[in-house]
């Protein structure tokens, strides 16, 4: 595992309650920042190394991991990151505008006081990872800010089927950021979508959901290879 994989899992990357969720934290974000590259073969021994948990949390990270398509557990071969499908992720893009614009709505409802002045900080975050054209930084927030609309929501049916869709969104969107995207004006977007939950405005937080999402799916569509 090269070095600069050791040095980005040395930090949790979310807050966590069990081994197993600190080790799904951190191959999810080596998956997404493509410290695991598409294709590539694991080994449960030698990412129980490089992480410094126990074969039984890597095992059940991959399991969680593999649920949500970011790997394939494969008979007798055993586990393989799953390749990009540049196609698919228009699919995701469409599924995701309408899970994200009632997450938000619900989420700027329902929050509470101690989880509106998360948000209101998660903001200030993003502002300044978008000055900084800091990509792994705002990748961070990102998912904590994603964590937090979920737990806000109070909607089991939705988390549950956000959570098939976002390491998936993280990791496109990582693979093309240099070459198609706009950080600071995305992290504008989520953060202002963080504010109005923050504000406790269902109708605001819906309309910077539908914002954020015309930015996502113009940048997927700008990063699609082209066609010969």
């Amino acid at each position: 595992m090269p070095q600069s994989a050791r040095n980005l899992i040395a930090d949790p990357v979310a807050k966590t309650t069990t081994l197993t969720d600190l080790a799904y934290a951190r191959l999810e974000e080596m998956i997404a920042t493509l410290l695991l590259a598409p294709g590539e073969f694991l080994s449960e021994q030698v990412l129980a190394e490089t992480v410094g948990l126990g074969r039984t949390p890597i095992r059940e990270a991959l399991q969680r991991l593999a649920r949500e398509g970011l790997v394939s557990i494969l008979p007798r071969r055993g586990v393989q990151v799953t390749p990009i499908d540049a196609e698919e992720q228009l699919l995701v893009v469409e599924v995701r505008r309408e899970l994200e614009r009632l997450i938000s709505r619900s989420s700027a409802a329902r929050a509470t006081e101690e989880q509106r002045a998360s948000f209101a900080a998660i903001a200030d975050g993003l502002d300044r990872a978008g000055r900084a054209n800091d990509a792994l930084e705002f990748l961070r927030l990102d998912r904590e800010m994603n964590l937090l609309m979920l737990d806000a929501a109070h909607n089991t049916f939705a988390v549950r089927t956000m959570q098939l869709l976002a390491g998936l969104s993280r990791r496109y969107w990582y693979q093309h950021h240099r070459d198609a995207a706009d950080l600071p004006l995305c992290a504008r977007l989520h953060a202002a979508q963080a504010r109005a939950v923050a504000a406790g405005d269902p109708d605001a937080a819906a309309a910077a959901s539908d914002a954020l999402m015309d930015y996502v799916a113009a940048f997927t569509k700008a990063a699609q290879p082209e066609q010969e």
